[in-house]
């Protein structure tokens, strides 16, 4: 079964280009840089977007299995920016796929841009990073969040939270939300005590290593800072 696979995911993460020459039958513009010339074309049914085609300066590649809610609200984003420092632009889409009260669904897609080809660069997910570098506990007293050597404590009660709404852990990756900041992709968490009960951001930085891209910084930021 392995042999199958590796050609699979050579194919979808190797995208040759075609050339698009005119507005796209049967598909919405789900969102689009104008500056740089980029489109996001999509289908709709169900207030979602699906099938897309990303229209890249005329150069169409095809994406069949992104989805995106047609709220304007989450509209797709498009970043065009050296986020790896190789005096390069790098092509960052961000898609909503679904969202609702302590939820966002967001996942980011990162683009390598060579003559012929656009090379999709796996990203590491947040909830991979959390597991490897956050511990986290939670009582009806106290929450602590520790992040390699910073612990941070917090006084649960102050809170003044039902008792029958505290989570049994915090929950880290219910919202997520992916930005490109200063030329760095970010991805910014909101832990949760209980649904709508949240205290500060873990905001985790970027950087291209090893053929992807893996977390560079982790910072616990208070919803004032």
């Amino acid at each position: 079964m392995i042999r199958f696979i590796i050609p699979l995911v050579t194919i979808l993460l190797l995208v040759p280009p075609i050339m698009a020459d005119a507005a796209m039958p049967g598909y919405s513009v789900a969102a689009q840089h104008e500056e740089e010339n980029i489109v996001l074309y999509g289908k709709e049914m169900n207030d979602l977007y699906y099938d897309f085609k990303v229209d890249f300066k005329g150069a169409v590649f095809s994406r069949p299995f992104w989805i995106n809610v047609t709220n304007p609200a989450y509209a797709p984003k498009i970043y065009y920016h050296d986020i790896n420092r190789d005096n390069r632009n790098e092509l960052i889409i961000i898609l909503t796929r679904g969202y609702g009260t302590g939820v966002l669904d967001q996942e980011v897609y990162v683009f390598h841009l060579g003559t012929k080809r656009f090379k999709e660069v796996l990203v590491d997910s947040p909830l991979a990073i959390v597991n490897k570098n956050i511990r986290t506990s939670l009582s009806p007293s106290k929450a602590e969040i520790s992040i390699g050597n910073k612990h941070y404590s917090f006084n649960v009660k102050k809170l003044n939270l039902l008792p029958e709404t505290l989570f049994e852990e915090i929950n880290l990756v219910s919202i997520i939300n992916y930005e490109v900041k200063d030329h760095k992709l970010t991805a910014t968490l909101h832990p949760q005590f209980s649904p709508g009960a949240f205290v500060g951001n873990i905001i985790i930085t970027y950087e291209f290593r090893d053929n992807m891209y893996q977390a560079e910084k982790i910072e616990f930021k208070l919803e004032n800072e």
